[in-house]
């Protein structure tokens, strides 16, 4: 799991990244990859800011689950499960939709590639190696289970991800949720580091 950051901390983290121009002035998520990266496992965190200002955090997923790094990346593409890369700002990257059309999601825009690689080498382990590719490929923020109002709090990533920013917490991922489309803003960014 994710290790404990102060405010202070993560943004100063995020201001040294070389994508890094401002920070957004409405809500926009900082999702930080854990170093231990548990094969299958949520370990990884999803930090909710306005502005400046904390809001929130739950945890998830920034990786593929087994059973897609196993093979399961096959049918959806040729060459390999999709890994964001991280240490990168991905601004206005989302809005507000539907994710396979069962789920409020963020999704991916149509008009905003996001970098990525492709892990094909059917480990246990997502990694950030080879080719970067940059794309639409639907990598959206979603939760993990289509019932909603459900308690369920997830521990195995499975299929649930494919390359997609999966929150594992259903309770808390309806909340975060619910405040963005309550906001009506109309695009968010996420930024992705790696734990350090």
């Amino acid at each position: 799991m994710v290790r404990k950051y102060t405010d202070k901390e993560l943004l100063d983290k995020v201001q040294e990244l070389e994508s890094f121009t401002e920070f957004p002035k409405g809500y926009w998520i900082l999702a930080v990859r854990s170093k231990a990266d548990k094969p299958n496992k949520f370990d990884d965190k999803f930090y909710i800011y306005k502005g400046t200002d904390f809001v929130t955090v739950t945890t998830g997923t920034t990786n593929p689950g087994l059973s897609i790094l196993k093979g399961g990346w096959k049918k959806y593409n040729k060459k390999g499960a999709a890994v964001i890369k991280s240490n990168e700002w991905y601004y206005d990257i989302y809005k507000y939709g539907l994710h396979r059309g069962k789920m409020e999601a963020l999704r991916q825009r149509s008009s905003k590639p996001i970098l990525y690689y492709r892990d094909g080498d059917n480990d246990s382990k997502s990694e950030e190696l080879g080719k970067v590719y940059s794309g639409v490929i639907y990598t959206n923020f979603h939760g993990s289970t289509y019932r909603k109002g459900s308690l369920l709090e997830r521990d195995n990533i499975h299929g649930w991800s494919a390359g997609c920013c999966v929150c594992n917490i259903n309770r808390e991922y309806e909340s975060i949720i619910q405040l963005l489309k309550d906001s009506k803003q109309k695009y968010f960014t996420m930024c992705l580091i790696k734990e350090f």
